[in-house]
Parts: structure tokens; sequence; C-alpha cells
């Protein structure tokens, strides 16, 4: 199998109905509905290796739920060639379901009333797990996730963040080939946010797991990710190394110096644009291809105690994709 996952053209569309505000725009609607064809997905294309790791990113409304649950037989698409594990997703045959997972990080799969023990054992038979396999793995994801101790506790009373560690739990028991995380991390705190990236790490390397995941949290992607694909509006911005979505959109670098005197200070900005002037701390942007005489010149013509060169924020590289603002 060359490739775990394979999208080509996939488009998706709904119709919903649009409705006017009050009685009458609800009687008008129910009577003579006026549709609107929304296009979530236009014709995006892609490709995932066995084993790859990949951040699926772009604002709210993009289209990244969207694809993820067409990835995982959830939705028709409208049109396009969609392949997983060489299976046709939206067939939902049990050798294919057997081998995925999907997690949402605003849904829950849990019995909200029961300790997550019994959810467990739930899955244990709906996914036909051997008994044997099924405490080796279980035992395995306790020492990983730390949630020896909240096994019998009723789901109601977990914090969300061990809710979420429970919801992994839940849908790694069969030991899928391909993991679509959707925002994982969202509503956690840092010690959580980190606990669950520390496992998607160890997860993907241990088991050779196929992972799509969806985040707004840049940490994620910067931890976990090598390649990104950004998507907006229903389409495809960018896909390839985050390394090379730096040097592709950020035409700046940022100096920041420590200075030891103010002598001259309102000159700096001669040499770049001044994201910030508190003295002692200075931090200028300035095109890459002068970064270093930019340096030359601070350090030839101001008292500066210290100096570094750093990239944009990817973060802020992200953000101007999304507003357009880099081509």
């Amino acid at each position: 199998m060359d490739k775990a996952i394979i999208i080509d053209g996939l488009v998706k569309n709904f119709e919903i109905i649009e409705k006017e505000p009050g009685l009458t725009g609800a009687l008008k609607s129910l009577i003579s509905p006026k549709k609107k064809l929304v296009h979530a997905l236009r014709g995006i294309s892609f490709a995932i290796q066995p084993g790859e790791l990949v951040g699926f990113i772009g604002p709210n409304g993009a289209g990244k739920t969207t694809t993820l649950k067409t990835l995982s037989g959830l939705l028709y698409p409208t049109g396009g060639f969609v392949e997983v594990l060489e299976y046709n997703p939206w067939e939902r045959k049990p050798e294919f379901l057997k081998q995925i997972s999907l997690v949402m990080g605003q849904k829950n799969q849990l019995w909200w009333d029961l300790p997550a023990i019994e959810t467990f054992e739930l899955n244990r038979a709906i996914y036909e797990i051997p008994t044997q396999t099924y405490r080796e793995t279980l035992n395995e994801l306790i020492e990983l996730l730390d949630i020896g101790k909240l096994l019998k506790t009723p789901v109601r009373k977990l914090s969300l963040g061990q809710r979420m560690r429970m919801e992994l739990t839940a849908a790694l028991l069969h030991k899928p080939k391909i993991l679509f995380l959707d925002e994982p991390t969202i509503g956690l705190d840092l010690v959580a946010q980190q606990k669950v990236r520390d496992f998607i790490y160890d997860y993907n390397r241990k088991y050779n797991a196929t992972i799509l995941l969806t985040s707004h949290n840049m940490d994620d992607l910067t931890n976990l990710a090598r390649r990104v694909i950004i998507i907006d509006n229903g389409s495809i911005l960018f896909d390839g190394a985050l390394e090379e979505l730096v040097s592709r959109f950020a035409k700046e670098k940022i100096i920041k110096a420590t200075l030891s005197g103010e002598d001259n200070i309102a000159q700096i900005e001669k040499i770049g644009k001044v994201r910030k002037l508190t003295f002692p701390e200075v931090t200028i942007a300035v095109p890459r291809s002068t970064v270093a005489v930019a340096a030359a010149e601070l350090l030839q013509n101001f008292p500066v105690d210290d100096l570094t060169i750093e990239e944009i924020p990817i973060e802020e590289i992200i953000r101007k994709v999304f507003k357009g603002e880099l081509k």
C-alpha cells in the first residue's frame, strides 16, 4: 500500500434552507422554503503516506471537519475520488471501520453517567477484540495516558482533560491504523494539552499509525506535525513541510536586541520595522535578504549587550495566510 489516504478533486456541497426571522418568516420557510447551496469542499486533492502525522488546519468553516467526516465515511461526497486504506469509506465495511478511528474534541462517545471502563468493554465487543488483546492494549493505554485511578469514576465527574484522555483510550482500543483527530486539545489546560500531545507522538511512532490532526493550537502543530495542509473556504492553500511554509511565506525575520544605553535609540527605525521598543528591549522586523546587514548595523551603531535572530512565529504566518496577506 503506497498511500494510506488518497483524495482527488473532492467536492462536498450542502443544501440549506434560509430562514427569515419571526413567526412570519418561519411560516414562509415552511411553505415556500428558500434554499441555498453551500460549497464546503471545492475539489481538494492530497495524499498521505502510511505512518505520516499531518496537521490539517484552517479557520472555522474552512472544511476541515467535513473532510474528516468524509474520510471516515460519515458523509457522502458530492464529487471526487476518496480512498482510505484502499477502501471506499462511505461503504463503511466492518473491515474498514476496524482500522480507523475518529476523535472529536467537542463530541463525547463515553456514557455520561457510567465509568469509562463500561464504554471500553462495549467497544471491545463492538470491535470483536480478543479478551487477552483487549487487556494488554488497555493496560498499555492506561500507563501511557495515566488514567488508572479514573477508570471507575463516572464520566460526568471527570475534568475535561481527564475525559479527553478517556476518549482517546476508547478510540484506540482496537489499535486503528488511521486516526482522525479533530481538535483533541480544545479547552484543555497546558498540562493536559502536553499529555495528549505526548501520547499522540508516542502512538504514531510505536504503531506507525497514520494521523490527520486538526487544531487551532499552534503548539500541537509545531510539536507533532512535520507536514501541514492549510485549507480555507473549501480549497487547499498550502501543502508541505512547516519549514517550507516559513521559507515560502515569511518574507521577514525578527531581530531582538538588548541595549545597554538609549543613545540614538530613535534611529533604530531606519534599520527595520520596529515591533517593540521598550528599553532595554528592541524588536525589529527586516527582510530575510538583508538580515545580516541589519544585524551588523545594530552592533556597529548601538550599545548592544545581546542580539538574536528569529523566524516569524508560525501562528503569525498562518494567520496572515488565512487573511490573504501572503501569497
